[in-house]
């Protein structure tokens, strides 16, 4: 099954585990989407915003971000407030994985534009369910084109 609109998957996780663990989950829910990985928030930046910077290269193509808050380079939170403040990107669907389940944290997420916040569990039994919810979940979204 695809995502309707052929829609485009960037992952920005750091944690190669987690990656693994969310594409599988995906995979397994029966969404076969292009899903682009991207350990740092720099390069998924660099790829979203394209050679110019403006974010129209993705015109008409829409877009679903998982996004880790914690990465080597910077804060999703950073990736989060520019993509949603770019306005050919700011409709594309964000949804947040992180360890983080600290209220301000969540709050600050949605006020910048989140979609969908997923506290990733630290026990694996319950993380691997939550990402089974999220395979799920995506593969029944309805998602945006790029304006």
């Amino acid at each position: 099954m695809q995502v309707p609109h052929t829609v485009k998957i960037v992952m920005i996780e750091d944690d190669e585990g987690h990656a693994r663990l969310i594409e599988k989950n995906i995979r397994r829910a029966g969404v076969t989407n292009e899903l682009v990985p991207f350990v740092t928030g720099g390069e998924a930046l660099d790829y979203l915003l394209g050679p110019d910077g403006s974010g129209e290269v993705w015109r008409g193509q829409p877009i679903l971000i998982l996004l880790d808050l914690n990465l080597p380079d910077m804060s999703g939170l950073d990736i989060l407030e520019r993509i949603k403040a770019n306005a050919h990107m700011r409709r594309i669907m964000v949804i947040v994985l992180t360890t983080t389940d600290d209220p301000r944290e969540i709050a600050r997420c949605y006020d910048l534009g989140a979609n969908v916040y997923v506290a990733k569990p630290m026990q694996y039994d319950k993380f691997v369910h939550a990402i089974q919810q999220l395979g799920m979940f995506v593969s029944i979204m309805k998602i945006p084109e790029v304006e």
